[in-house]
Order: structure tokens, then sequence, then C-alpha cells
């Protein structure tokens, strides 16, 4: 077998491991995203997943099998002491309490893949409080109240950030790239990969959701579209490109065309101005992302439509491919040996994730999650969501209906009452009591 020398950021973990031992994972949640995170990190150099946290043993046992342990590799564990011995002979600790997990002196960093925006929020809280960097899967939390939690972290010398893979994440990558070359940044989104119907439910999707391995609820989520909502909010509050109009544009496009369609009604786009986040639906840009860049000299546009990119004035620069949670590990390990976040809010919000009933919502109703029948995400400027007093989207699981809603209206603090015992909803309530005294 021909042998291949370990570059790159494969080299830098080599030398890690060698030098202070793997950096060693607490993830909580083993669903498919956890699941994939177990086995991606068993195949990896310079890391390791030293605990799950789930309300039942089963799953995590599962991963671990899945990921090629022996049986007795998963061991209960239920105090922070209990964690760090099965971590020091070998072994994976399994828990249910994620305050013992956090509060365990072997994890290095937190990998939340648990998809409750509340659960996502108390577990942020939790490990940056226990000293331990957190890698936040769930974008739906990361957007409500990422700020929060952000602000938290840089206070206790901590990482928070986003995941690696997640397609927010991946767009960023390409966004700085074309930054650090002084080209100016268009617009910016991802290639839809599931088909969209506004009015998916989880009962018609049930056999296709077994044959993809998934639950059916949180395929809806990107069959509805509420996931590229969530997704291009997080993109626009973390650089400041915002959403061109409500719900975007979603235009239907191939690579070659992409760049002449979503640039400027100047360039002969669709958008009324540059600096828009948005998503595409049709063949040929998903599963990736893109960054729509217009090069700010004449020699640059010339260098770049020789290099066949494409014809000008504006190109579309494009990752073909986002590999999800397996690229999950790559955060964990940025984040302990540079302390460098991959995806992570500014301070001033510009974009907001809202919800729209699906249905006819009746007074006295309680929400349930994302991807269920009764709204879908919807994403809105900051200012447009601040004037229609929309709901966060974040905040609709588990709010109770005021007065009745129609399908297709908005979900709003008029006609919907967030769940106050949820963290997540007392800290953007406090987020919200901030914003509007800055604007005082």
């Amino acid at each position: 077998m021909t042998r291949i020398d370990r570059v790159g950021f494969a080299a830098e973990l080599d030398a890690h491991q060698e030098r202070h031992g793997p950096v060693t994972i607490g993830l909580a949640g083993a669903g498919q995203m956890g699941t994939d995170i177990v086995v991606q990190v068993a195949l990896m150099t310079g890391l390791r997943v030293g605990a799950i946290a789930a309300r039942r043993p089963t799953r995590p046992r599962e991963a671990i099998a899945m990921a090629g342990y022996p049986d007795d590799h998963g061991v209960l564990a239920t105090r922070a002491a209990d964690i760090d011995s099965a971590i020091e002979a070998g072994r994976i600790a399994i828990t249910d309490d994620l305050e013992e997990m956090c509060k365990a002196g072997r994890i290095d960093v937190v990998v939340d893949a648990t998809g409750s925006p509340n659960l996502g929020t108390e577990l942020a809280l939790t490990a940056i409080a226990n000293g331990k960097h957190i890698v936040m899967l769930n974008v739906e939390a990361d957007i409500t109240v990422g700020r929060w939690l952000a602000a938290a972290a840089r206070k206790a010398g901590v990482v928070y950030t986003g995941s690696a893979g997640d397609e927010p994440a991946s767009t960023l990558e390409l966004i700085g790239f074309a930054q650090a070359l002084g080209m100016e940044i268009v617009a910016a989104g991802k290639g839809k990969n599931n088909p969209l119907r506004f009015d998916a439910v989880p009962e018609e999707y049930e056999v296709e959701a077994r044959e993809r391995n998934m639950n059916p609820r949180m395929l809806v989520e990107f069959i509805d579209g509420s996931k590229t909502m969530v997704e291009m909010t997080a993109i626009a509050n973390c650089t400041g490109l915002v959403p061109d109009k409500p719900g975007m544009h979603g235009p239907e496009v191939t690579r070659e065309t992409l760049a002449q369609v979503l640039c400027s009604q100047e360039d002969g786009g669709i958008l009324s101005a540059p600096g828009r986040v948005d998503y595409t639906i049709g063949g040929g840009i998903a599963p990736g992302v893109f960054c729509i860049v217009k090069p700010r000299h004449p020699r640059a546009i010339e260098r770049i439509a020789d290099l066949k990119v494409g014809p000008g004035p504006c190109f579309s620069l494009i990752r073909p491919f986002h590999l999800t949670s397996l690229e999950t590990p790559l955060s964990a390990v940025r984040a302990v040996l540079y302390g460098r976040p991959d995806m992570q809010p500014v301070d001033r919000p510009v974009a907001e994730c809202g919800a729209l009933a699906k249905r006819r919502l009746e007074r006295g109703e309680t929400l349930g999650r994302i991807g269920m029948a009764d709204y879908r995400g919807f994403a809105m400027t900051w200012p447009g969501a601040r004037e229609g007093r929309a709901l966060p989207l974040g905040l609709a699981e588990g709010s109770r209906v005021t007065r009745p809603v129609a399908a297709g209206e908005l979900l709003t603090y008029a006609n919907c009452e967030p769940d106050e015992s949820f963290a997540v909803t007392r800290i953007r309530r406090q987020l919200d009591e901030a914003d509007r005294a800055f604007s005082v």
C-alpha cells in the first residue's frame, strides 16, 4: 500500500495527541447526528468520545456498537467521577445527566446534538458554567439566543461555536475566503436538498423516513423549509447579510445560471441590492453551498472569467458538499486546540426566523415541535420581525395559542404565549429588553 504522509490539520491532530493525548468530547444526544459523530470520531486520530448523555442508554449503546467497539465499551455512569473513571479506563461513559457530564474533568468540549432549542440552551449554559467549550449542532437555539450564549462563553474564557459541516458554517468558509480576496459579497446561501413542500406533515413521510433512517419529524423540518429558513437566518446573523424579502426568493437555478439570477437588479438579477442571503431549489447546487461575489476590478473579472468560473461580472463560488455531523468533530478540535469558533453570531442581529401556521390553530392549543403539523419557519429581516411582533421560531415549541390563527398567518406575541418555564424563553426576553433599551 502506498504510504501517504499526514498533512495539514491531520498532522496537527497527530502532534497534539502525541504531546497531550486526545481531545475528549462529551456528546449530548445519540440520534441520527449523535450516532454519526460517535462513528466518525472512532475513525479519526487525536480525539475521542468520552461520554454520551441520553435519556435512555439504548441508543448510545447502539451507536457505540455501530462504531465497532466491543459490547462492554459503554459504561453506565451517574456521577462526574464515574464518567472520569470510565474515560480513564479507555471506555465511553453513558449517562442520563447532562450536568454531571459537563462537570467531568476529563471532558474537554461538549457537543449538542439534542435538536431541542430549550434543551440545547440549557446544555450550553451548563457547559459554559463548567468551563467547557460548546459546539452547537442546534442551529434553532443559536438563532434564538446564540448572542447571549456566545457572550457568556467569552466571559468564561471558553468557545461557543456552530458546527462545521452544517450549511451555515460551510457557507461562512466561502464568505471568509471571498472577503480575504477583497471581493464584494453579493449573496450567499445553500442549495435546498429535499423537495420543498410548505404543508408537509410527518405522517406523510414515515416510509421515506424509515428508508433514510431518519425521524419523520426531522425529515419534515427539512421538507417544509423550516431548516432552510433557520440556516439562512444563522448565516445572516453571523455576517450582516439579510433576507431580500420575507421568506426569501428561493429561485430555481443551475450552477451556470446561479450568479446571473441571485445578483442585484442592476446586474440583471432578482435581488434589490447586494448583501443578501437566500437559497435555491432545483438541481445542480444541492447539497452544496454558495457565495456570489463581484470582483472590484476589471482585471480580476477578466481573470476569473478566463478561468471558466462564469461570464461575470458576478461569479458563483460553490462548495459542492457539506458533510453535516461528520464534520462536527473538527469544530470540537479547533475549539480546544486554537480557542477558535467556526461560526458565531454577531452582537447585533439583522434577521429573525419567525413561524407561519401550517393549519388553523385554535385558542388554547399547545404547539408541538418544529417539523410537526402546526407551523413552519419563515425568515424575515430583524426590523420586519420587530414591527410584526413575530414569535421567534425557537420559542414556538410549547407555546400556547391565545387567539385563533389562520393557516399561513404569522405567529406573534399577540396570538401566542411562549412557555415561560423554558430557559430559552427567559433569555430571549432579556435579549429583547436589552435591544429595546439600546434603541431608545
